[in-house]
């Protein structure tokens, strides 16, 4: 499932190209038929993410509501402009590691996997549609390039202007909603560091865990408890606090609470401005290259059940808990 640092990104990606912009709007899935004829015309006015929830405002007073869930994914087409502020999402790495080591090179840093791609946030999949990413937008995509570009799979739902498109795929939720329908489905969440009152935020999450006896495991997932954690973030978040998943929330210790939190803050920066889940700390440059090339060199404990902990060489392990994998090290995190 996409966590909170892809929304994030693709909330950015609806910031520099369609904001301002009249929205054409279609399913051509034909599940969203009346949504798009209600989208089409108006101007889109200003766009949120708030954990693993997109919000896309339109002239008119309403809002588009998107959770991507476990296969959903945007993927964009045409000319895109990138925000300078984050690592370009073809793999091109400009920005400095957790050290301050600069990474910029000629050559793209590729994720098989495709989670560091423009071409498509959010789940991971290949894409047939050509994507021409630059600073300036002049005109439409490389000459010979088909306009529109052509529609491939299940969409559910399409949105362009006259030189971008963005191709909504499987989503949870896919739904218009009112401002006071938008705001009680954020009033639900709980809170995203990147959105509202930093203070605040860390108190409402400190008090949403020392007050219940569910396991903190299951309350970082939760996300009336906290905004956009996913099954990676929370295994790699509580290693890196050398924290037992089962431990009730309640007997978390407040300052360690607190430790969570700021971990989270820090984490959601790292993953908004690389595109990727990197967890590990103080690599050296040749390591931090690796480890934003492939997702086995950038974890701690998630996907390396069976594999000996890269600290204590405890066989990690691998449970089901509220119908999610959990890893963790039983010695390290004891």
């Amino acid at each position: 499932m996409p966590e909170g640092h892809s929304v994030h990104r693709i909330a950015r990606q609806f910031d520099r190209n369609f904001l301002g912009k009249i929205l054409h709007a279609s399913s051509p899935q034909g599940r969203f038929i009346e949504g798009a004829a209600v989208l089409d015309g108006r101007e889109a006015v200003s766009v949120k993410a708030v954990g693993k929830q997109m919000f896309l405002e339109v002239e008119g007073d309403l809002w588009l509501r998107v959770h991507l869930g476990l296969y959903g994914a945007w993927d964009f087409a045409g000319e895109i402009v990138i925000d300078p502020t984050i690592a370009s999402a073809n793999g091109r790495m400009g920005q400095t590691n957790q050290r301050g080591t600069d990474l910029a090179a000629d050559e793209p840093i590729l994720d098989s996997a495709g989670e560091n791609s423009l071409s498509s946030i959010g789940a991971p999949r290949r894409t047939r549609v050509h994507v021409r990413m630059s600073e300036q937008t002049k005109g439409l995509a490389d000459e010979g390039v088909e306009w529109p570009p052509p529609i491939v799979g299940q969409v559910r739902l399409r949105l362009m202007t006259d030189i971008t498109a963005a191709d909504l795929r499987g989503p949870t939720a896919c739904v218009l909603q009112t401002p006071d329908e938008m705001l009680a489905t954020v009033a639900k969440l709980g809170p995203d560091p990147l959105v509202g009152d930093p203070a605040a935020n860390e108190e409402r999450f400190v008090q949403a865990v020392r007050k219940k006896s569910t396991p903190i495991a299951l309350l970082l997932m939760d996300q009336s408890v906290v905004s956009g954690i996913g099954n990676v973030y929370r295994a790699e978040m509580l290693y890196r606090a050398r924290l037992n998943p089962h431990t009730p929330g309640r007997d978390v210790p407040e300052e360690l609470v607190r430790a969570l939190w700021h971990d989270w803050v820090r984490l959601l920066a790292i993953g908004v401005e690389t595109g990727q889940m990197m967890t590990m700390d103080d690599l050296a440059p040749d390591q931090y290259r690796a480890a934003m090339a492939s997702r086995d060199d950038r974890h701690w404990v998630y996907h390396r059940a069976g594999l000996p902990c890269r600290v204590c060489g405890t066989e990690i392990v691998l449970e089901e808990i509220g119908a999610r994998k959990l890893y963790w090290c039983p010695r390290c995190q004891t």
